[in-house]
């Protein structure tokens, strides 16, 4: 099942890879002002976190689904559903630039925010910034790059098969998810309807409070609140597994992992028509 979601996620960054232009996605780096991504670094990795264990306390999760969730809140930059949800008002080259920031920023943002969590729980707890990066490297960035060489020195090629490649991605993880479910099935028995409530509102609240940002630019409003909601489950099981010793995460994150998408796609059709674009304040 490991590798089946690896496959996944590796077809669904090189759909991604072959939408994008290298000239356009430098451009939209720079329509975002630094206050804006001050506040976007907030709303991504600081806030989330904050929520998942504001969550965890009110419906008195257990620590394995304390951890997923708070892993969850501190993993932004999957490319899941993107390509589907994109044809309302949805930037795909926005969508690239802030995944490419966001990849960028794990490992510096969320060490630094396991420890806090950690320290404040009474223990000492360091995720090294090298072991994220060469998971972001391997499994982001290089599939990424290698769609856009693809899209670059062959376009006609390119713009014919990226549904596929998305689609094939999607098939997979949802295949992953299935198969994940079915050797849960007796744990998930046992759980409450409080852990996938808490999965839920960590999707709705990761798409809300995009929204309270001054982000004038709607397409980029849209953009952001549907990337923020792409929480990494990947890399949440990974570190939960390997780094912090909570091997019963597997539900919250799956639970996170099927519901977001369905956050997502409301929130998309409630904001259907597209508007001008203008800038962050």
């Amino acid at each position: 099942m490991r590798y089946l979601v690896l496959i996944a996620l590796f077809f669904l960054m090189v759909s991604v890879g072959l939408s994008l232009q290298p000239s356009e996605l430098i451009t939209r780096w720079k329509r975002p002002t630094i206050s804006g991504w001050i506040a976007l670094t907030l709303v991504t990795f600081v806030v989330p976190p904050a929520i998942a264990l504001i969550l965890a306390w009110i419906f008195r999760l257990d620590y394995g689904e304390t951890v997923g969730l708070f892993l969850l809140g501190v993993s932004p930059g999957a490319p899941l559903m993107t390509r589907n949800l994109g044809k309302s008002g949805y930037d795909i080259h926005l969508a690239a630039s802030y995944q490419i920031w966001a990849a960028l920023m794990i490992p510096i943002m969320l060490p630094l925010l396991v420890a806090a969590a950690a320290r404040f729980g009474g223990r000492a707890l360091w995720i090294s910034p090298l072991v994220l990066l060469w998971q972001i490297v391997l499994k982001q960035l290089l599939p990424l790059g290698l769609g856009m060489l693809v899209a670059w020195f062959f376009p006609a090629f390119a713009e014919r098969n990226r549904p596929l490649a998305g689609r094939i991605g999607n098939i997979l993880f949802i295949l992953a998810l299935v198969l994940i479910l079915y050797a849960l099935g007796a744990e998930l028995k046992h759980l409450t309807l409080f852990l996938p409530l808490a999965a839920i509102l960590l999707a709705v609240s990761s798409v809300a409070i995009v929204l309270v940002v001054d982000i004038r630019d709607e397409a980029m409003r849209k953009t952001f609140a549907i990337c923020n909601t792409n929480r990494n489950a990947g890399l949440a099981l990974l570190l939960s597994a390997q780094y912090v010793g909570a091997r019963d995460s597997a539900p919250t994150l799956v639970y996170y992992a099927l519901f977001a998408p369905v956050v997502m796609l409301i929130y998309s059709r409630i904001v259907s028509k597209p508007t001008e674009t203008s800038a962050i304040a």
